[in-house]
């Protein structure tokens, strides 16, 4: 992978880049302490103690996903995996709601994308409602086109399918799709539908070399300029 903000050789190849789709948490919007902070608490209501960085393993897994891998690992009598996953769901979306801010440059990386007449949508592990409580707080919604959620798919990330649909959704081909993402799983889905990938990591994770399928990693959404769009296939 090229360093920071360089795309590799393989970002030009193919179709000219015709949408950009948005992961929301943790590239968006800064929601990812909130889903710690709600399984940690959801989880200690069922009797299960998750650390911060046992609430770090499952980051980009759909909230099934990541209810499931701890009912394996530390099966609980009581609500079942749904209801935990419903109640852990409901407080981000409370949280989100209430105090959810942008991410560094997100608001101007939507804006530059229309700019470009670039189609942008947002593609999500997280349910609707969560969603939905995302773009009104953060006032975006007029500026996504489509949006889609990984509710909504047989599987989530890292299967490619919520991506493939909100290509779809958009009705561009997912080859012209650039897909902005922090998370490995999130990464790993978007690729395998054959997009272009940005990641914007967590810091700590920033220099790892399991980033290098990815087309370009930045810092933060400021990096996402005109420039860097136009070198991964923008008109």
């Amino acid at each position: 992978m090229a360093s920071a903000g360089v795309p590799s050789a393989d970002a030009l190849a193919g179709h000219p880049l015709a949408a950009v789709v948005f992961d929301l948490d943790g590239v968006l919007v800064d929601s990812e302490p909130f889903w710690r902070q709600a399984e940690i608490e959801v989880f200690a209501e069922v009797g299960v103690v998750l650390t911060e960085a046992d609430a770090r393993q499952t980051m980009g897994l759909r909230i099934d996903d990541a209810v499931r891998h701890w009912f394996e690992r530390r099966p609980w009598s009581g609500p079942g995996p749904g209801e935990v996953e419903r109640a852990v769901t409901a407080r981000v979306a409370e949280l989100v709601g209430a105090s959810g801010e942008p991410m560094p440059g997100a608001v101007g990386a939507l804006r530059r994308c229309g700019d470009l007449g670039l189609p942008v949508a947002v593609c999500s592990g997280s349910y609707a409602v969560v969603i939905e409580a995302a773009l009104d707080r953060l006032g975006v919604a007029g500026l996504v086109d489509v949006w889609h959620s990984a509710e909504w798919e047989p599987l989530g990330k890292p299967h490619p399918g919520a991506y493939l649909t909100t290509a779809a959704k958009l009705g561009v081909d997912p080859t012209a799709c650039l897909a902005v993402e922090d998370s490995f799983n999130g990464a790993i889905a978007a690729k395998a539908a054959r997009m272009r990938v940005v990641v914007v990591p967590e810091p700590t994770t920033a220099s790892s070399p399991r980033w290098g399928f990815c087309d370009a990693r930045i810092a933060s959404l400021d990096e996402l300029d005109a420039d860097l769009l136009r070198h991964l296939g923008a008109p």
